[in-house]
């Protein structure tokens, strides 16, 4: 019997447990020394020996790419490396061919703006951004079959809403969505890194995330998944030297565009990024996404019955919960104890008016234990 994984052992990975509570890996997570050297490693290789590597560059580029196809269940030539989720989410958003009248259902007043904006972009268009109403903080398959009509082409749902927590349920709209002949998209940002996440079991057609949240990574990197079977429906917005299948022969111009999502990387790699991403993803597929989601389950579990023994209304309810717990103090407003926390050195964020924590695998009950006494003694004052 394989004994079970010290997860402890890792937070020597994590200094900034020195300074900070930190519950904020849904806003903006610290990284990790492994992340930390890795940059450094390429930073110093162009430092002392200019481009000679670049073949080393692009081999860890590739490898990147392996662990992002990895961590969601995907093929390496159906990801593109991207700046940010909003990028990716872009991408899909201005590379399908709309058609006026067209719809994209999105829950608009509760999602993120930057997967609202892309979608209200098609507007001029001739796109129609439906409602799908928002049921007990997050969307539901009722809610989004509601919001379907024979002129809906597409879905655009967070897989866990920000700021509420709520847990969407991926499976069952992406069958929805496939009986109906629409596609999926999915901003993943709040969910890859925190739990398992399966695109082919999911039905999910595009997914975009970067790495500053969940993925313990860095802003500025992240990856953009499309489908193979869809990919040649999008036509990429920008295209460069790196988007054809001849890219490194730069004596001709030969304009033929890369059968697979590489063809959405136009330029040069963003290096020191893809290294960083790496070895973030490297680090969460090592510890096991089955592993890291049971930690933060437990965590999260413990958090919400010791905030709630003192009086504090929590939320979600733990069948649609992933990595965010949200609270209310006892007494008092929220926006006060935000300041009394942070005053206090606890990371976290104030989510429409209500405090959210976010922890992770390598933090500690006895972390939370300390968080609870301090909204006790805010609670008492």
């Amino acid at each position: 019997m394989t004994p079970p994984l010290d997860l402890d052992r890792y937070r020597a990975e994590f200094p900034v447990v020195q300074e900070q509570l930190y519950f904020n890996h849904a806003g903006v997570s610290p990284t990790s020394v492994r992340v930390a050297t890795a940059m450094r490693e390429w930073v110093d290789d162009v430092l002392h020996h200019g481009v000679r590597y670049e073949r080393g560059w692009e081999a860890r580029t590739e490898k990147t790419r392996e662990l992002a196809a990895r961590i969601i269940g995907a093929a390496p030539a159906e990801i593109a490396l991207v700046r940010n989720t909003s990028h990716g989410l872009g991408l899909v958003a201005e590379g399908l061919d709309w058609k006026p009248g067209d719809e994209v259902a999105v829950a608009s007043s509760l999602e993120y703006p930057s997967n609202v904006y892309p979608w209200l972009h098609l507007r001029d268009r001739g796109v129609v951004v439906r409602e799908i109403e928002p049921r007990e903080g997050g969307v539901t398959p009722e809610a989004v079959a509601a919001a379907l009509t024979p002129r809906t082409r597409l879905v655009a749902l967070s897989s866990v809403q920000f700021a509420t927590g709520y847990r969407t349920d991926l499976e069952a709209i992406g069958a929805l969505c496939e009986r109906s002949g629409v596609l999926f998209c999915v901003d993943g940002i709040q969910s890859v890194g925190c739990i398992p996440v399966d695109v082919k079991k999911s039905r999910i057609h595009f997914l975009s995330a970067d790495s500053h949240k969940w993925m313990i990574g860095i802003p500025g990197i992240g990856f953009l998944y499309v489908d193979r079977n869809v990919l040649p429906r999008v036509r990429p917005v920008l295209v460069g030297w790196r988007s054809t299948t001849d890219a490194w022969n730069f004596n001709r111009a030969h304009f033929e565009l890369r059968p697979d999502a590489t063809k959405f990387e136009e330029g040069s790699h963003n290096y020191a990024g893809t290294y960083a991403l790496g070895a973030a993803l490297g680090l969460l597929l090592e510890v096991g996404m089955e592993n890291v989601a049971a930690r933060i389950r437990e965590l999260l579990a413990y958090a919400d019955r010791e905030l709630r023994a003192i009086g504090c209304d929590t939320g979600p309810s733990p069948e649609h919960r992933a990595g965010i717990l949200t609270f209310l103090p006892p007494q008092g407003e929220a926006r006060a104890l935000a300041s009394y926390l942070s005053e206090r050195n606890v990371s976290f964020s104030l989510r429409r008016g209500r405090i959210r924590i976010s922890p992770h695998f390598y933090n500690q009950p006895a972390e939370l234990d300390r968080l609870v006494e301090m909204v006790r003694g805010f609670s008492g004052r």
